[in-house]
């Protein structure tokens, strides 16, 4: 039902809104039969004008001016109007070239308003009827000249109008596609401006990303050296007023104070802690805690299980990071007299947990600074998790679990 719909209410005319090939037709196409009337009335009078045709060629063009120019556009486009419209201008081409041949020239006007008739099968058929009598009124008129000659004229009439019909067909045809071409184009266009502007979009965010990412980093690395590295300094040195052997603790003070320089200078240029590029993981949390205990005068044990590996760089930093971290807290907030650190290899996964005997607190109440904050992005950048487990008067468990990643 659509095709046939489609076929009825469509015409063999280039579409009016198609690819710039065809506006120009468009915006002549009103203009095109007046001009070829004034052209052949202006050949005919110079060759000697009979009486009657000058008025009849103004009756011609005021007809082709009230139907083609002055009406409004809507309804000149109607599918009645248009029929009208060419009948009464074929009529009195007719009629003008029976008065003079020269006229056939106006005649070739009708071939173009035939083509704008609806349906299909109506224009075929205003095309065939001005085929007709542009071959035959000058031959004595269409009876005079199928009765003598018949075939000759019905195959002219039939060629010419298949042709003329064919044409047009394929050049609607070939409009229709270029016009889809160029909506394509256009589409596509668009979408490459789209697509460059998302990419801009990404590359803008990425970056933004990159440069908070560095941040946190360093302040995360700021966090765990410098920070704790003061306050172990602070410790020492406030230690060393009420202490007869403050030498001990200035000597504390001044290399703790020399490790975290050389730490802040890595982080900076962030290269693996120093400890990891002397020893294995196992050996460089054991020196780590085996430091703390001295310092923080607090008992401390180490233990690995499982089977000892190379993992990524990035973890064993991260694992690393985690236990000066945990540590630190237990030293400025557990007052705890035991400390236990264990790093446990297992088949897909290396836990940390560092647990003591400390005053503990509510974690559902308690406020976390930066410490925990920082923990957990540590463990969540490398696809982890950190669970922290207390309660006032029982201790602290801290555990980190990551995926363990070989090197």
């Amino acid at each position: 039902m659509t095709r046939v719909s489609s076929f009825w209410s469509a015409s063999l005319e280039p579409p009016a809104h198609g690819p710039a090939l065809w506006r120009p037709y468009d915006r002549l196409r009103a203009w095109l039969s007046p001009g070829l009337l004034v052209v052949a009335a202006l050949v005919s009078l110079v060759h000697g004008f009979q009486p009657g045709t000058l008025g009849l060629a103004g009756l011609a063009l005021a007809w082709l001016l009230l139907t083609g120019v002055v009406l409004p556009k809507p309804l000149r486009d109607n599918g009645f109007v248009l029929v009208v419209s060419f009948a009464g201008t074929l009529a009195l081409a007719a009629v003008l070239m029976t008065r003079d041949l020269l006229f056939l020239v106006f005649m070739i006007g009708c071939f173009f308003s035939a083509l704008r008739l609806k349906p299909v099968p109506l224009s075929v058929l205003g095309l065939a009827a001005t085929s007709l009598l542009i071959n035959t009124l000058g031959a004595g008129g269409p009876v005079a000249a199928l009765r003598e000659q018949g075939f000759v004229f019905v195959t002219v009439v039939l060629v010419q109008t298949g042709a003329i019909a064919g044409g047009s067909i394929i050049a609607a045809k070939v409009a229709e596609q270029n016009e889809a071409r160029r909506r394509a184009l256009a589409e596509l266009e668009a979408a490459q401006e789209e697509n460059a502007g998302l990419h801009r979009q990404l590359l803008a965010q990425a970056r933004e990303a990159g440069i908070s990412d560095e941040r946190q980093r360093l302040s995360r690395e700021i966090h765990d050296t410098l920070a704790q590295g003061f306050t172990g300094i602070i410790t020492q040195l406030e230690a060393a007023e009420d202490d007869p052997a403050w030498r001990r603790r200035v000597h504390t003070a001044l290399d703790l104070a020399r490790e975290n320089l050389a730490e802040a200078r890595r982080s900076v240029h962030a290269l693996r802690p120093e400890a990891l590029d002397r020893d294995q993981l196992g050996d460089a949390l054991r020196g780590v805690v085996t430091r703390w205990t001295e310092r923080a005068g607090v008992s401390g044990e180490f233990a690995v299980t499982g089977d000892a590996r190379p993992l990524h760089p990035e973890l064993e930093a991260t694992l690393l990071r985690l236990t000066q971290e945990a540590l630190s807290n237990v030293a400025q907030h557990a007052g705890a007299n035991r400390v236990g650190v264990t790093l446990s290899y297992m088949e897909d996964q290396v836990t940390l947990d560092v647990r003591d005997d400390g005053r503990g607190f509510d974690p559902l109440t308690a406020t976390c600074g930066f410490g925990l904050s920082g923990m957990r992005q540590r463990a969540a950048r490398l696809l982890g998790s950190l669970v922290v487990e207390s309660e006032p008067g029982g201790g602290t468990a801290v555990s980190a679990s990551l995926p363990a990643v070989a090197r």
